[in-house]
């Protein structure tokens, strides 16, 4: 079996898993941004424990002239050639908006208009992507009651901040609450986040992660991943999944 293969059975088996209901916490690990050297690391290492990883990229952040938000965007990003290889390998690229603008600091129609041309690209540029089963990460987890509204039309759901449990993955569910940490390195954040989701009586934790090691607002160690992965994997009662892949075939 080919490792692409493998990959999309482990998918098939991670929604059937859902569907059964046989796990009372589910954790979400969802990098950001699309860094070039921390996606291609972040994916070795959920394959290294045969998991399919959640990489939520900038639609046009590949582009030359790009404008950069912040400091924490100036490393190189991957462009949709690695965005194709890394979905056909079994992994869930998702829109992380069209330029990361914060779209809570634009008119109502000028916010809607950078959504559309980010679900529009992605659809054009990466095969396969439909906005019907995609999950929306709103950049810097900003949102309007007036945007989600709108939004929930348009995608699968929407991943915005901050800092709450969801309930268990269902069918109809358009809004997705995360943690994030930073702008220093999140392992002991983290850390703690995880001791207090697996003493809870369950539910669904989403984490916004970005780079690993040095990239990006609020770095995780790639040797720190490693090491969670290797602990949530041996948790009979814990399921590590993309956002989207969660929703799917509810």
């Amino acid at each position: 079996m080919t490792r692409r293969s493998f990959l999309g059975t482990l998918a098939l088996a991670a929604q059937a898993a859902f569907r059964n209901r046989s796990k009372t916490h589910v954790i979400t690990l969802s990098f950001d941004d699309g860094f070039h050297r921390s996606s291609l690391e972040t994916v070795r290492i959920f394959e290294k424990h045969e998991l399919s990883a959640c990489i939520n990229v900038i639609a046009t952040a590949h582009h030359e002239d790009f404008s950069e938000p912040d400091e924490y965007h100036r490393h190189p990003v991957g462009d949709f050639g690695l965005w194709h290889e890394l979905a056909a390998r079994g992994h869930e690229i998702m829109p992380h908006g069209y330029s990361h603008l914060n779209l809570t600091e634009l008119s109502f129609e000028r916010a809607t208009d950078q959504i559309l041309r980010c679900l529009d690209y992605f659809t054009a540029t990466l095969e396969g992507f439909d906005p019907a089963q995609a999950v929306f990460n709103f950049p810097y987890n900003a949102s309007t009651p007036e945007l989600e509204a709108w939004l929930g039309d348009q995608v699968l759901a929407f991943r915005t901040g901050y800092a709450q449990i969801n309930p268990l993955p269902h069918a109809g569910q358009k809004k997705l609450i995360c943690s994030s940490h930073g702008p220093g390195n999140v392992d002991s954040f983290l850390t703690g986040e995880i001791e207090l989701f697996l003493a809870s009586r369950g539910g669904w934790y989403i984490f916004n992660a970005h780079g690993l090691d040095d990239e990006g607002w609020g770095p995780m160690s790639s040797s720190y991943l490693d090491s969670l992965l290797t602990r949530l994997t041996s948790l009979e009662h814990v399921e590590v999944v993309p956002a989207g892949r969660a929703l799917a075939g509810l």
